[in-house]
């Protein structure tokens, strides 16, 4: 495999390019960055700091990746940016390497879609198969599982989870941890119920997501405190791995509670 790198190009010293890439007009390497077999750079990509982009991986024009984090902590210390294999991010996508108060990484999992105007910011773990869509903005330090999309305009708010499998509405502002498969929306969003459409593109038969539905529904609407739920709930469910991994995401909380669903006056208003 042969590359074919435009003659406006700039590699600096250092950098490391695979096999069968495609580097197009105006696109600038730093010399930290290593760019994976059949990596296609569009024109007029910006590559910077210890970033690796994995192989089959497309980058639209006029993109930022791996330059310094916003984070007036960050002291210049050699942090990573990681993107993993056949991910597309379009035109205007940002995304910034980690610091040393957050891992020292931020990392992108397989198959990503970062559609136009997308940041990622540094320390971000995002996983396998997330959809964000035309600029939606990850805060620090976010956590995505696999599978989840996040509508256009959307903001995540600094440290928060979101689960596997779970859907965030379009102009919704995320300050609560999303349990997986769960479905939020709103200016300051709130839990809508289980991401069913998600769940049955995902191969989840109907006995699959009745019992994934009945079991939040319990989780946010039954007696006694949360933690009480919780452990009724896994002496219920505790043959069901779906289940069981929503109540470890809720059991687990790191920095913020649960998006919960909404009061009445919230219902009667959406």
């Amino acid at each position: 495999m042969t590359n074919s790198i435009h003659a406006t190009a700039i590699i600096e010293e250092g950098a490391q390019i695979g096999q069968g890439v495609s580097i197009g007009p105006y696109c600038v390497i730093g010399p930290d960055v290593v760019l994976g077999d059949n990596v296609t750079l569009k024109a007029h990509v910006c590559i910077d700091g210890c970033t690796q982009v994995g192989e089959g991986t497309t980058i639209y024009p006029f993109t930022s990746i791996g330059s310094a984090p916003q984070d007036l902590k960050y002291g210049g210390e050699k942090s990573r940016l990681v993107i993993g294999k056949n991910c597309t991010i379009r035109e205007h996508v940002t995304m910034n390497p980690g610091t040393e108060g957050g891992g020292m990484e931020t990392s992108v999992g397989d198959n990503c879609l970062l559609m136009v105007g997308v940041h990622i910011a540094h320390d971000c773990r995002v996983g396998n198969n997330v959809i964000l869509a035309n600029n939606a903005t990850l805060a620090g330090h976010v956590v995505i599982g696999d599978h989840v999309l996040i509508g256009g305009l959307s903001a995540v708010h600094q440290f928060v989870r979101i689960g596997s499998h779970a859907v965030i509405g379009g102009m919704s502002g995320v300050e609560s941890d999303v349990i997986p498969f769960g479905r939020v929306k709103g200016e300051r969003a709130f839990l809508a119920g289980i991401n069913l459409v998600g769940l049955e593109r995902g191969g989840f038969d109907k006995d699959q997501v009745k019992v994934i539905q009945k079991a939040v529904n319990a989780l946010f609407g039954g007696e006694g405190t949360l933690e009480e739920r919780i452990a009724g709930l896994e002496k219920d469910y505790a043959e069901n791995s779906h289940v069981m991994y929503i109540l470890d995401f809720a059991r687990n909380k790191e920095r913020f509670g649960l998006c919960q669903p909404p009061k009445p006056a919230q219902q009667k208003a959406a």
